[in-house]
C-alpha cells in the first residue's frame, strides 16, 4: 500500500515510522493541512495533548474507526478510552490476522 492511495482523515489508524514512538499505532484526531496531522493513542499520548506528526513519518492504514470519526464530528472531542478501543480493535482484527497468515505462509 502506498501513502498516496490513502487520504489522511479523522479517525484513521496510523503506524509511526519514525521517532521515539516508532512502530506504535495511533489515531488521527485532526488534519492540520496536507502535510501535518495531530495523532493520539489515548494512553501515552492523550486526546488533550495530541502529537503533531509529518505525514511522511506515518504509515496510513486502510482502517478508519467509525466510533472515533463520529464522536469527533458530532462533539469535537473523543474519549481516551475510545481511542484505545479503536486501536485495540484494529490490532485484533487486522494486525493479528495478518501475522497469523504470514506464519502459515512462511
Amino acid at each position: 500500500m502506498k501513502e498516496s492511495e490513502t487520504v489522511p482523515e479523522i479517525g484513521r489508524i496510523v503506524r509511526n515510522k519514525r521517532g521515539r514512538d516508532a512502530e506504535q499505532y495511533s489515531v488521527i484526531v485532526e488534519v492540520i493541512n496536507d502535510r501535518y496531522v495531530f495523532i493520539a493513542d489515548g494512553d501515552k499520548r492523550k486526546f488533550d495533548r495530541p502529537k503533531r506528526k509529518n505525514l511522511a513519518h506515518l504509515e496510513l492504514t486502510n482502517y478508519v474507526s467509525p466510533e472515533v470519526k463520529r464522536s469527533l464530528e458530532e462533539t469535537g472531542r473523543v474519549t481516551n478510552g475510545k481511542l484505545r478501543f479503536a486501536i485495540s480493535k484494529y490490532m485484533n482484527e487486522y494486525v493479528i490476522d495478518l501475522k497469523e497468515g504470514e506464519q502459515v505462509d512462511g
